[in-house]
């Protein structure tokens, strides 16, 4: 287990400095399994979900602080919209905690899927906007952008990173910027998801509420070590092929945890 966790904070790491999202692609998927595996079936999503919002706090610091030395971060997106996307963070978490395990892996394995198309056969010359939006629906989507990654125990970049691209912005500008979201669901979120599944029967040892201490402080190591790694290979590969790697590893993740949901 410990190996399996050490693995999975580097590819965490390298996913998040590389596509701007907070490594819970990867940590979720593998906490779920191991859990599951070791027995603690009921708890091991919601477990996995808030263990991973937590281990997003410390990796998208570091990966957006690794994009902001070359200049590619958009810091008026981050102040305007981080306070909805803490909003939208903290109401997301509190529905996980009434929300079933094949629920939870529906909305996880769904939604990615969507977006991994959107990656891999999108072109960059798709618009729905010139700008991103402001006013009412600037907070409804960054509402709804911290609530969806908060149930999905994701940073944010996941979303973040292909509304900022239909908004014409710059690939590497926007998986720069969709960093710095993590932050704003990553800490409302865990410490919700601490509150939420306190004293909760089935739990893992040494775990608060939902989140799991050892798997937080062992997978956080690794990730902030990597995203680094994975910032300055960004700015170093093509744009289209850094959104087709993008959508190939939310494809694969996607199409796992849906056949779990569905108990095949």
């Amino acid at each position: 287990m410990l190996i399996a966790l050490a693995i999975a904070g580097l590819f965490a790491g390298l996913a998040a400095g590389l596509f701007g999202i907070g490594g819970g692609v990867v940590i979720v998927p593998v906490l779920f399994f191991l859990l599951d595996s070791l027995g603690y079936t009921e708890t091991a999503m919601h477990v996995a979900v808030s263990t991973s919002l937590a281990t997003i706090i410390l990796t998208s610091v570091r990966s957006v602080m690794a994009h902001n030395k070359r200049g590619a971060v958009d810091w008026r997106i981050i102040r305007t919209w981080s306070p909805w996307i803490v909003l939208g963070s903290v109401i997301g978490i509190l529905l996980a905690g009434y929300f079933s395990k094949q629920v939870m892996l529906g909305i996880f394995g769904t939604v990615l899927i969507l977006f991994a198309a959107q990656f891999y056969f999108g072109r960059p010359g798709w618009k729905l906007a010139p700008e991103m939006p402001v006013g009412i629906l600037r907070a409804a989507i960054g509402a709804f952008n911290g609530a969806l990654s908060s149930i999905m125990g994701i940073g944010g970049g996941t979303l973040g990173v292909t509304l900022m691209t239909l908004c014409g912005m710059p690939m590497h500008r926007a998986v720069a910027t969709a960093a710095g979201w993590g932050v704003a669901i990553g800490f409302p979120g865990a410490i919700a998801a601490m509150i939420v599944g306190w004293g909760r029967d089935g739990l893992p040892p040494f775990s608060a509420g939902f989140v799991n201490l050892p798997a937080f402080a062992l997978i956080s190591v690794f990730t902030v070590l990597m995203a680094p790694v994975g910032a300055a290979l960004a700015h170093k590969l093509d744009a289209d092929r850094l959104r087709r790697l993008f959508g190939i590893l939310l494809g694969l993740v996607s199409l796992r945890m849906l056949w779990q949901a569905l108990g095949l």
